[in-house]
C-alpha cells in the first residue's frame, strides 16, 4: 500500500462514516449530513441510534446525525477550524443542546494510521511463531481467538464485538507465560482497528511497540489499512501507537442517549 492509496482509502471511509461523498471529504469545506446506515461504514460498538457524531480531520469538520441536530450544528459551526473545535467550550455548548433531545456527549477520541514512510517501506516479519529480544510471539486467527472470550486481560485487543468481528492478534511470551496480546477488529471491510493489552508485570519492556508494530504489518499484508484509536488524555497508549510507525489522523466525537 502507498501513501496516496491510503489517502483515497481514508477519503472513502470517512465518506460511508458521514454520509457524504469521498470528493467531500476530501475538500477543506465542513461537511453536514443526515445520518443514513451506509453499506461499510465502521461499525465497531455500533449504537442502535446515531443521533450525532462529528469527525475534526484535515482542519475541516464533518457532521453527521438527526436532521435537527445537524441543522443546528451547521448554524453553529459552518465556519470553523476543525482544529480547535472539540475544546470544552464547544463541547459544553454542544451538550447543552444535545440534552434538549436526550443525549448527551459520549467519547472523543484520536485515531492513528500508518506513516508514510512505514507504507513506503517493505512490511515486516510475519506475526508467525518467532523470537524477538528474549520473547516469542504466536499469531491468533479465526476461531482461535475464541479462547480469550471473557479473559479481562485482553479486553482491548479483543472486543468480541458482533458488528466488527475480531480477526486476527499476535501475542507475546516469555515461556509459558502470556506477557501482552495485540488484536484487530475489522471495523469496516477496509480499516481494521487496533487494540493493545500489556500485562503489569510486562509493561516498560516494549512489548507493546513490538506487538503493534508486528500486527500493524500483518494487517498490510492483508491490504487493509491498520488504524489505532484511544482515549485523548492516554498518553502512554498515544506514544505506543507513535513508537509503532502510526500518525494522528482525525478525531471523533460521539454520543449518546442520556439514559444509557
Amino acid at each position: 500500500m502507498q501513501p496516496s492509496d491510503l489517502k483515497q482509502r481514508l477519503y472513502d471511509q470517512l465518506a460511508l462514516d458521514y454520509c457524504c461523498t469521498p470528493a467531500e471529504a476530501a475538500d477543506r469545506k465542513n461537511q453536514f449530513h443526515v445520518y443514513v446506515p451506509l453499506e461499510g461504514r465502521r461499525r465497531f460498538e455500533e449504537k442502535p441510534v446515531t443521533f450525532l457524531k462529528v469527525v475534526s480531520f484535515r482542519n475541516k469538520l464533518m457532521f453527521t446525525g438527526d436532521e435537527r441536530i445537524v441543522e443546528w450544528c451547521r448554524s453553529m459551526y459552518e465556519n470553523d477550524e476543525g482544529s480547535w473545535y472539540m475544546e470544552p467550550a464547544n463541547m459544553r455548548v454542544l451538550d447543552r443542546k444535545l440534552e434538549e433531545y436526550g443525549y448527551c456527549l459520549d467519547k472523543i477520541h484520536p485515531f492513528f494510521v500508518p506513516k508514510d514512510e512505514v507504507l513506503e517501506s517493505t512490511a515486516g516479519n510475519s506475526c508467525g511463531t518467532q523470537r524477538e529480544h528474549d520473547f516469542d510471539f504466536r499469531l491468533y486467527q479465526g476461531t482461535e481467538i475464541e479462547a480469550f472470550r471473557g479473559d479481562s486481560r485482553f479486553k482491548n485487543a479483543y472486543s468480541f464485538c458482533e458488528t466488527a468481528p475480531d480477526i486476527i492478534g499476535v501475542a507475546a511470551f516469555r515461556g509459558d507465560d502470556i506477557l501482552g496480546m495485540a488484536g484487530a477488529s475489522a471495523d469496516s471491510a477496509m480499516f481494521w482497528q487496533i487494540g493493545i493489552d500489556v500485562l503489569p508485570e510486562a509493561r516498560g519492556l516494549g512489548i507493546g511497540k513490538i506487538l503493534v508494530t508486528r500486527l500493524r504489518d500483518e494487517i498490510l499484508k492483508h491490504d487493509r489499512v491498520p488504524y489505532y484509536g484511544t482515549a485523548t488524555s492516554h498518553m502512554l497508549s498515544q506514544n505506543v501507537a507513535i513508537a509503532s510507525g502510526f500518525r494522528p489522523a482525525w478525531a471523533e466525537l460521539t454520543t449518546r442517549q442520556l439514559q444509557d
